[in-house]
C-alpha cells in the first residue's frame, strides 16, 4: 500500500519525476576496500569467475582504516602470545578452547594467502608476512604460576607443542635483550616463545589481493565512492544507493543480488540501513588506540619478537600490552601499546556522530544494559584518557626498564568498534571478537566487531559464504575449488598430527616461513 501511494503521488499529484532506474546489476557488490571485502571478493572471483563484482570504498586507496599496517598490531593472531585467549575458571582449570579455535583459523588464513601465492596473486610473500617469535612475559609469583598452569593446558591440543617456558634471567635474554636491560635480577619473571610466530602486514596483502581481483574484468573498484543507503527490492535483490565523491557527491543507483558489508567500523549503520530483522538489538561501542614507536636501529635491533603480557583489569582484549616487532612496508620498527583512546568516531576517518546515527528503539537499552555491567570498562578507559606522555613511557618501561622518551613516540592507531547485542537475561551484552550478521535467505551479510579480525579474514569469509551461499557451497564444484584454495577445509587440525604437520609444512614452504613438525609428545 506504501508503495502504491508513493507511486501514485509521484504520478503528478505533487509533481515528482519518476524514481531514478538503477544504472546497473552486479551479481555481488562488496562495500569497504578492507582486508575481509578483499579476501570474500578473491573467494568470489574464483569460485565464480564470470559473475560481475562492484567494490565501493569511500576513501581514495583501499586498506586505509583498520586494515593499514599502521592501525593495527599485525599480529597473526594464533594464541601462541595472547594470555586473554586462555581464560581462568573458578575452579583455577585454565580453557583452551578459545585458543585453539584462534589458531585453527590463523591455519586456515595462512593456506589461504599460500594459495594466492602459488596462483601468483600473492607477490613476494616477505612483502606482507615475516616470521617473529611470539612471545608471553610476566612478572609476580602469581603471574608466573598462571603461565605455567597455561602452558600445561595447552600441551593437551597439538597445536601449541613446542612451546618453551622458562623463569632463567639468562635465557630469556637471549630470547629478548631489550626487556632484561636494567630489570631487578631478584624480580619473578616467566616467559614463553614460540619460534613459529608471525608478523602480518595486512595492507599489503589487501592491496594485492585488489589489484588481482581487478584484473578480472567483471571486477570493478570504486574509490571514493560513498554508499548512502540499502533498499531491498520486491525480488529480494538489493538496491544501493552511492555517492560519486569525487564527483560532488553525484548519486548512482545499483541493483546487486548479493551484498557484502565489510566496512568495519561503518558496517553497523549500513546493516541498519537495510531493515532486516537479524541487525535488530545490535550496538557498538568505540575503542581507539594509539602505540608508542621507535625506529631507532640500535633498540630494533634487540628485540626480535611480539612480546605480550597481562591486560589491565577492564581492559578490551585488544588493550592487552605488547612489545612488537614490526616490519612495515620494508622498514622494521617496534611499537608498544596500546594506550586506549575513546571517541564518538566509528572510524578513523568518521564523524564524531557516527554512534549517535547508529542508535535506535532496537539497541538503546542493550547498550545501556551493556554499559551497566562493564564497570570496569568506563574506569578504565577514563584512567587510559589521562595518560600523559610520561605515565606512558612509564607502562612501556615495565617491559623494557632503560626505555629512554627521546627515542619514542606516540602514534594513534585505528578505531575499533565492539559489538553489544540484545540479551534475554541481561538486556545486553559487549561481546569482543567478530560475528557475521546475514539475511535469512542469504542475500545480505555483514561483518560486526573487531579483534582478531584481520588475522582470521579468510575464515570468517569461509563463515559469510556457508551462511550466504548454502546451496552452492554443498555443490560438488564448490567444495572442490575450496579445498583448492583451503587444503584443510572441512577438518579440524587440533591433535591431528598428520593433518597439522601437512598443513603447516605446505602453507610455511609458500609463505617462506619457518616450519616445525609437531611431536606426538612434548616434554617441558
Amino acid at each position: 500500500m506504501k508503495k502504491f501511494l508513493l507511486t501514485f503521488l509521484c504520478l503528478g499529484v505533487i509533481g515528482c519525476s519518476k524514481p531514478a532506474e538503477p544504472e546497473k546489476t552486479v551479481d555481488v557488490l562488496l562495500i569497504g576496500g578492507g582486508i575481509m571485502s578483499a579476501s570474500l571478493g578473491t573467494y568470489l572471483t574464483e569460485l565464480e569467475p564470470s559473475w560481475k563484482v562492484d567494490v565501493y570504498e569511500r576513501l581514495d586507496q583501499v586498506a586505509e582504516e583498520s586494515s593499514n599496517a599502521w592501525n593495527n598490531a599485525g599480529t597473526g593472531h594464533s594464541a601462541f602470545c595472547e594470555l586473554n585467549y586462555t581464560s581462568v575458571g573458578k575452579d583455577g582449570s585454565i580453557d583452551i578452547s578459545k585458543a585453539v579455535g584462534v589458531n585453527e583459523q590463523f591455519e586456515v588464513s595462512k593456506q589461504f594467502w599460500a594459495y594466492q601465492v602459488e596462483q601468483g596473486v600473492l607477490s613476494n610473500p616477505k612483502s606482507f608476512i615475516n616470521n617473529v617469535p611470539h612471545m608471553s612475559f610476566v612478572w609476580g609469583d602469581d603471574n608466573v604460576a598462571f603461565l605455567h598452569k597455561r602452558v600445561d593446558a595447552l600441551q593437551h591440543s597439538s597445536l601449541f607443542r613446542g612451546m618453551e617456558i622458562s623463569e632463567d634471567h639468562e635465557q630469556i635474554r637471549k630470547w629478548a635483550p631489550l626487556v632484561m636491560e636494567g630489570r631487578d635480577p631478584e624480580q619473578k619473571i616467566a616467559a614463553t616463545r614460540m619460534a613459529i610466530g608471525t608478523d602480518v602486514n595486512f595492507g599489503e596483502i589487501t592491496r594485492q589481493l585488489f589489484a588481482a581481483m581487478t584484473r578480472n574484468p567483471n571486477v570493478s573498484l570504486n574509490l571514493r565512492h560513498e554508499v548512502r543507503d540499502i533498499v531491498r527490492n520486491d525480488d529480494g535483490t538489493w538496491r544501493v544507493r552511492v555517492a560519486d565523491l569525487a564527483n560532488g557527491g553525484e548519486e548512482k543507483l545499483v541493483n546487486a543480488r548479493f551484498v557484502f558489508i565489510g566496512a568495519g567500523g561503518g558496517a553497523l549503520k549500513l546493516l541498519q540501513k537495510s531493515g532486516i530483522p537479524e541487525a535488530e538489538g545490535y550496538a557498538g561501542f568505540p575503542v581507539g588506540g594509539q602505540f608508542l614507536m621507535t625506529d631507532n636501529p640500535d633498540l630494533v635491533a634487540r628485540h626480535q619478537a611480539k612480546l605480550y603480557g597481562k591486560a589491565s583489569v577492564g581492559a578490551p582484549p585488544m588493550s592487552v600490552p605488547h612489545l612488537d616487532t614490526r616490519m612495515i612496508d620494508g622498514k622494521q620498527v617496534l611499537l608498544f601499546g596500546p594506550f586506549a583512546t575513546f571517541s564518538t568516531k566509528y572510524l578513523k576517518h568518521g564523524s564524531l556522530l557516527d554512534m549517535f546515527a547508529s542508535l535506535n528503539s532496537h539497541n538503546v537499552l542493550p547498550m545501556v544494559n551493556a554499559g551497566i555491567d562493564n564497570i570496569d570498562l568506563s574506569t578504565y578507559l577514563m584512567g587510559q584518557l589521562m595518560l600523559s606522555f610520561d605515565d606512558r613511557m612509564n607502562a612501556l618501561r615495565e617491559y623494557f626498564p632503560n626505555a629512554k622518551n627521546e627515542d619514542w613516540k606516540l602514534l594513534q592507531a585505528g578505531q575499533r568498534v565492539q559489538v553489544i547485542k540484545k540479551d534475554p537475561v541481561l538486556g545486553g551484552v559487549l561481546q569482543f571478537g567478530t560475528e557475521v550478521v546475514a539475511a535469512q535467505d542469504g542475500s545480505i551479510a555483514a561483518l560486526l566487531g573487531a579483534s582478531p579480525g584481520a588475522s582470521t579474514a579468510a575464515p570468517i569469509m569461509l563463515t559469510v559464504l556457508e551462511k550466504t551461499f548454502k546451496d552452492r557451497i554443498q555443490s560438488p564444484a564448490w567444495q572442490a575449488r575450496l579445498k583448492e584454495i583451503v587444503p584443510s577445509y572441512g577438518q579440524k587440525l587440533n591433535n591431528n598430527l598428520a593433518l597439522t604437520n601437512q598443513t603447516r609444512a605446505w602453507s610455511s614452504e609458500r609463505l617462506q616461513l619457518l616450519y616445525v613438525p609437531v611431536e606426538a609428545e612434548h616434554a617441558l
